[in-house]
């Protein structure tokens, strides 16, 4: 009897050496056509094999309920969005998904989409007009441009992994949630620590759709507890 293991090595596509294609690029795309998840993700519709990041994620700790509003930080090409749009009920009229990347996403039905650098000075206004009130969910798949270097790759994502913390306590209902990626490498158990003060439950997590030899983790801090303002 023939396993899906077995299957699988089997039917393993191999990519042949071309010229001007260099070994980085061919090991990608020897990854890429030999990924259960992205043939997964084409035969479903979704985006990009992320979106089974999160479905994973949503299944085990309930964060995307019918009628919620949420934020998807870094969200082309649409993976996320998709899955929060289906799963708060946005494709049908209920509920609220506002998405922003500076990268072209195409529209998503249910999706409000900003093009913009959520770095730029006006984005966290710009989204909570689009929200219309509070979040439930703040969600950051945001990545910089590697560089290749890993220290500096480690400290840009979590230069963004700080902003979008900051901006998810500006917005989020009481008892909301925020999952955000990291990169595994020292400091982000700095922002583990500060989530701390604010949410009841934060946690690194690492779903099945995350490659292994990822350095890539998910901080994900729940039950927030409002930050009082300042007098």
């Amino acid at each position: 009897m023939t396993t899906d293991r077995s299957r699988s090595t089997s039917l393993k596509v191999r990519v042949k050496a071309r010229k001007g294609r260099t070994l980085a690029q061919k090991l990608w795309l020897d990854r890429q056509l030999n990924d259960p998840y992205v043939a997964q993700a084409k035969r479903e519709g979704y985006r990009s094999r992320a979106a089974y990041k999160l479905i994973e994620l949503d299944d085990r700790f309930r964060l995307l309920r019918p009628g919620a509003r949420v934020v998807d930080l870094g969200a082309a090409p649409g993976g996320w969005s998709q899955v929060a749009a289906k799963r708060v009920g946005a494709d049908g009229g209920k509920g609220r998904v506002v998405a922003i990347d500076l990268l072209d996403m195409p529209p998503i039905v249910g999706v409000d989409v900003l093009h913009l650098d959520f770095l730029d000075p006006a984005a966290p206004d710009r989204l909570k007009a689009l929200l219309g009130g509070p979040a439930d969910v703040v969600l950051s798949d945001m990545a910089a441009n590697a560089t290749g270097h890993r220290k500096t790759d480690h400290l840009k994502i979590m230069a963004l992994a700080e902003a979008a913390a900051l901006f998810a306590r500006e917005v989020l209902e009481p008892g909301g949630a925020f999952l955000c990626k990291v990169l595994r490498g020292g400091t982000e158990g700095e922002l583990l620590a500060d989530l701390k003060r604010d949410f009841a439950k934060v946690k690194h997590v690492k779903p099945a759709a995350s490659r292994a030899d990822s350095a890539e983790l998910y901080v994900l801090a729940m039950g927030f507890r409002q930050v009082p303002s300042a007098a």
